[in-house]
């Protein structure tokens, strides 16, 4: 019957809204003035720390983003980390061809760029890699 299948229907939306307020689970970190705002998870984010005082040495403020569960995603907190009047722009680095970058576009909402730095097949970031897309998005010339 679809009277009782919307029914149902609307249950789990409740219920799925209630897990996007309750469950939702991130780490963010430097953020105070961060021009720059890297979003990372997993391994990725254990070699973002390095990369933030690395780019401390050169002048440049970066923070992080470190989503915990990737569903339910943080979209609130990329949402306000966007409207933050010192961040330029967003590096989304992943293990992957951008699993998450789309969900970090949307909770962004056009507010500020959002670049992507990825590798595939086992092969790991370096920090060197990072701290390059860093140095290039704040000099403008991404």
């Amino acid at each position: 019957d679809p009277d009782d299948l919307e029914a149902k229907n609307r249950e789990l939306q409740d219920k799925y809204r209630e897990i996007e307020e309750k469950e939702v689970m991130f780490e963010s970190s430097n953020l105070d003035d961060a021009e720059i705002v890297i979003a990372a998870y997993g391994t990725c984010s254990r070699i973002c720390k390095n990369v933030i005082r690395q780019a401390a040495e050169l002048g440049i403020k970066v923070g992080m983003v470190r989503p915990i569960t990737l569903w339910p995603f943080p979209s609130k907190e990329f949402a306000r980390v966007a409207d933050m009047p010192s961040v330029k722009g967003f590096l989304d680095v992943e293990l992957s061809s951008g699993q998450m970058i789309e969900d970090v576009r949307l909770a962004v909402n056009g507010k500020k760029p959002v670049y992507f730095h990825g590798r595939m097949g086992g092969n790991l970031p370096t920090q060197k890699e990072i701290l390059d897309e860093i140095v290039k998005i704040h000099k403008g010339e991404m």
